[in-house]
């Protein structure tokens, strides 16, 4: 299955000021999430969307292929979508598409290498992965949660504990939504053209567009918990800290 990983890579953010060019470790934010997802074994391209020129100038500064996108997107989701118009427009072609985020820095490329793989013994339309949710996350609105059917399709996310702890006897079986999607590219493109549902808004959760529209999200599971994107300040000297220490 030859697939393609794209980045999309937003100059502004709302939390932390045009945080993919931080480069305080030496490298760019955006550059050391580009280096993880080079380093996955199954996909055979590695590409960075961006909406800005500075952005697209630092990728590939550190030698990333870059393509420029409208600055009117909404979404990364819309924006990987455009990048798959410019490649397929190009001549270049992928039996499926895999959004990781830009501020992913230390994502394991075994998780990318992990969805392909899930995709290929599936066939919903769209993938992603979760991984055994913390308890002290579970009440916490800014950690995505997912629960599952008996086959690993997504049955719902929300940023409110699910399953509900209230009648548990025991530990709580549930997971956290780790961002990164697999699209076959037909899918991509409709996905898009989707209407927005109310689910999605209440939540501000962009995959359940395509739960309300009856498309199925196949759920990979992780054995482990890994290390959460950059939103704040603090996330990064976090980050810092952790890449000193190596």
């Amino acid at each position: 299955m030859r697939s393609v990983i794209v980045l999309p890579a937003r100059l502004a953010s709302g939390r932390l000021q045009e945080k993919l060019l931080l480069r305080e470790s030496g490298k760019y934010l955006l550059q050391h999430t580009w280096e993880a997802a080079c380093r996955a074994t199954r996909p055979d391209r590695v590409v960075i969307a961006c909406d800005d020129a500075r952005i697209q100038a630092a990728a590939e500064e550190f030698g990333a292929s870059a393509l420029l996108t409208s600055v009117d997107h909404t979404s990364g989701t819309d924006r990987v979508a455009e990048a798959a118009r410019q490649l397929a427009a190009a001549g270049e072609s992928f039996d499926l598409v895999i959004n990781v985020q830009g501020d992913e820095p230390e994502l394991d490329p075994r998780v990318i290498d992990q969805l392909v793989e899930l995709m290929e013994a599936s066939q919903a339309p769209m993938g992603t992965l979760a991984e055994p949710l913390l308890a002290a996350d579970l009440e916490r609105p800014q950690v995505v949660k997912v629960v599952c059917d008996r086959a690993g399709r997504a049955l719902y996310f929300s940023r409110s504990a699910i399953p509900s702890p209230a009648r548990a006897t025991g530990p709580v079986p549930a997971w956290r939504h780790v961002g990164i999607y697999a699209y076959r590219p037909e899918f991509l493109q409709t996905f898009c053209t989707l209407e927005p549902s109310p689910l999605e808004q209440i939540e501000s959760l962009e995959q359940l567009r395509a739960l309300w529209h009856g498309h199925a999200i196949q759920v990979g599971l992780l054995d482990r918990p890994g290390q959460p994107g950059i939103d704040t300040r603090e996330d990064y000297e976090a980050f810092l800290a952790r890449v000193a220490s190596e």
